[in-house]
């Protein structure tokens, strides 16, 4: 199949729909996070999530800043970091099933790769993979911080979960996770600070019974895009697992900054690139990518520096794109940019990163394509 795109081509050759890496932005929120967290004076450092970037050349890249390492969901996903040369990588998720935890224990033959648990049974069967690989595993309790989601409760119960695990063979505790998800993108930023600061206190708190009972947390691990700030500050978490910065995306676009004006810290770096393929009339232009290129879980995307333009309908390969009152409407052939409504699943529908040098000018031309490595490492 021939490629979308070669190195050396201008913007305009580029075919559609693809995946736009604005490198000069993605090179100035990689550096904007390391030098916040440096700023802040804590002793936190970046654990970039490669759930959204699914990309070991990005991660390194992270780590070439002072991120101690990235954290991931998915064995595949870790084993392709591994292989990519990222030696530290934190499964911050539970793991279950007999053949994903004996890759996991073959993982830890060759790098740092600790992961989560929040059940006595997780913590039974990664102690018999582990034992038949004759490696061991550091294993991090995750607790319920308001998320909802995973996680054993904060106190007393994470407590009993790591006697489990320094009486088990094969195991050793590493620390907690304390992940707030949902407060990621509540848009109010006292609200979101309020739910932030309530984790804090949980995971404060888990730590301190911890230490009671004689267990010392080398993580603490947490904190996203949206609170990372908060966490860094608290004096409690030591690793920030923050991934969407990277990128940025429209939903993130929604928050509310500290100031309460908007969102801002981060630029938009990731685009699908499109072209107007139908203009049924002077109102509405149809592009070329659809379901198929761009995740909607977190709405639509949006068209990059058109202000009063509205994707109003997607299907399999077409947006329809109601332009209203746009002065400067695209016409039929033009290709757009669209930021997508959320990252990470965008990320996985695509093979290759087209790696953009000037993106918003008009010298904007492919400086590298760089492959969505762990695509489809669902398992």
């Amino acid at each position: 199949m021939k490629p979308a795109a070669e190195i050396g081509q201008p913007l305009a050759d580029i075919d559609t729909p693809s995946l736009i890496v604005d490198l000069d932005a993605l090179t100035r929120n990689l550096k904007r996070m390391a030098d916040t967290i440096t700023d802040s004076g804590t002793d936190a450092k970046l654990r970039g999530h490669s759930k959204t970037h699914k990309s070991p050349i990005i991660g390194r890249m992270q780590m070439d800043l002072g991120a101690v390492g990235v954290c991931c969901q998915k064995v595949s996903e870790a084993e392709v970091m591994v292989e990519g040369g990222v030696d530290n990588v934190l499964l911050s998720n539970q793991i279950a099933g007999a053949a994903k935890l004996d890759r996991l224990a073959d993982l830890n033959r060759r790098a740092y790769v600790p992961f989560c648990v929040d059940h006595l049974s997780g913590i039974a069967q990664a102690s018999e993979a582990a034992v038949r690989a004759g490696v061991t595993m550091n294993a991090l309790v995750e607790i319920d911080v308001g998320a909802g989601r995973c996680g054993c409760a904060p106190g007393a119960a994470a407590v009993e979960l790591a006697k489990a695990i320094d009486d088990t063979d094969g195991l050793r505790f590493g620390g907690i996770q304390a992940y707030h998800g949902s407060a990621q993108h509540i848009r109010a930023y006292n609200e979101r600070q309020a739910a932030t600061e309530g984790a804090v206190t949980m995971a404060r708190n888990t730590v301190a019974l911890l230490s009671e009972a004689g267990f010392r947390c080398d993580i603490v691990g947490g904190a996203g895009t949206g609170t990372f700030r908060t966490e860094a500050a608290s004096g409690v978490y030591n690793e920030l697992q923050a991934g969407s910065y990277v990128f940025m995306d429209a939903d993130y676009a929604r928050n509310g900054g500290e100031d309460g004006g908007a969102f801002d810290i981060f630029e938009h770096a990731l685009f699908v690139l499109a072209t107007v393929m139908s203009q049924p009339s002077p109102d509405r232009a149809v592009v070329d990518a659809g379901h198929k290129t761009c995740a909607i879980d977190s709405g639509p995307p949006t068209a990059f520096e058109m202000p009063g333009a509205e994707v109003t309908r997607i299907s399999d390969e077409h947006s329809v794109i109601e332009l209203g009152n746009v002065n400067d409407r695209p016409q039929w052939g033009d290709k757009i940019l669209l930021v997508p409504g959320h990252i990470d699943p965008t990320v996985n529908l695509h093979d290759t990163y087209i790696c953009v040098s000037g993106l918003h000018t008009p010298d904007a031309r492919v400086a590298d394509i760089w492959p969505v490595a762990a695509r489809g490492c669902v398992f």
